[in-house]
């Protein structure tokens, strides 16, 4: 397979979480990376793919016109449709879709899902947690231009309330406690906090109050160094709630604890994630001691060999 021949075509709602996953892939295949962005018509914004057909009158945003040459990468529910209408409008592009797309299988070429998915098929390839756009080459290259000492740096990435986990003032003023004890026994580190866009207001003020002192905050204003964490923090301490935040710190080979938030109710997805992760000697649980012990292991990233496992099949394919 030539891959400078494809041009690549991403499908998502917009949402950042999964443009970085088909970035993360898309780049992989080192070719030019049209983005679209899949807005949807009443009643099919709402449902999931296959209750209705699927015409072009759905879609809100432009459709590409495409030939044989091009790879078409979706993430999420929206995307699903548009995939398939191109699928069956150009059936000789590839289509990869990113998670577990609810409709068919055979609508795609190939089907890229996490392990916590527990899916299977002839078309299917699993990774180990979350697609992101954090390449060895793209760390690399970033530096430190935030005035941040990235001495014995910790950074707390701190999620949100979600379908799955609380994440109320009870349980801001917890992981805040944590971090206070830990800067008091180990005054050595420097404590960087990072929230993220599911960060409520209200916990935000929490962590404002508890942690300013002594520790460098970024509550979602100004130039985010999120991708400067990655890059230098010597350990982390990541909530419960996102598989993609503790998939893009595991890039780092560096030690990631996890503060486990309190279930809305039992999901055996994240368990699953979370028992992989710990078994890959990722993550540990982030409990109430004050001592982050040292490990390492592979960085995680899994975007380079899922599309080189994608390329094979291809060349396969085509003979």
């Amino acid at each position: 397979m030539n891959s400078n021949n494809y041009k690549i075509w991403t499908l998502t709602d917009g949402s950042q979480g999964m443009i970085s996953q088909v970035i993360g892939l898309a780049q992989e295949f080192g070719n030019e990376i049209v983005q679209i962005k899949t807005v949807l018509r009443f009643p099919w914004s709402f449902l999931q793919p296959g209750i209705l057909p699927t015409f072009k009158y759905i879609f809100k945003n432009e459709i590409p016109r495409l030939d044989k040459q091009n790879i078409v990468i979706s993430c999420g529910r929206k995307s699903v449709f548009l995939s398939t209408y191109l699928k069956k409008k150009y059936s000789n592009i590839i289509n990869i879709h990113i998670q577990n797309p609810k409709t068919s299988f055979h609508k795609f070429n190939f089907i890229v899902a996490p392990n916590h998915d527990n899916i299977q098929g002839k078309n299917v390839i699993r990774s180990a947690g979350a697609l992101h756009k954090f390449s060895p080459e793209i760390i690399s290259r970033i530096k430190n231009t935030y005035g941040i000492s990235a001495d014995n740096l910790v950074t707390c990435i701190i999620g949100g309330e979600n379908q799955h986990y609380y994440f109320n003032e009870k349980e801001a003023v917890d992981i805040c406690s944590k971090i206070k004890a830990l800067k008091s026994n180990n005054p050595e580190i420097y404590i960087l906090i990072l929230t993220s866009r599911r960060t409520r207001s209200a916990i935000k003020k929490i962590i404002k109050q508890k942690l300013s002192s002594i520790a460098t905050l970024w509550l979602g204003e100004g130039d985010n160094p999120y991708a400067f964490a990655i890059k230098f923090s010597s350990k982390f301490i990541v909530t419960s709630d996102s598989t993609s935040m503790i998939s893009e710190s595991a890039i780092s080979g560096k030690p990631i604890y996890i503060h486990q938030l309190p279930y809305k109710r039992a999901s055996k997805r994240f368990e699953k994630f979370h028992s992989e992760f710990k078994q890959l000697n990722i993550t540990r649980d982030f409990e109430d001691n004050t001592i982050l012990s040292n490990w390492s292991y592979t960085p995680l990233y899994e975007s380079k060999r899922i599309a080189g496992i994608i390329k094979q099949r291809i060349i396969q394919d085509q003979k």
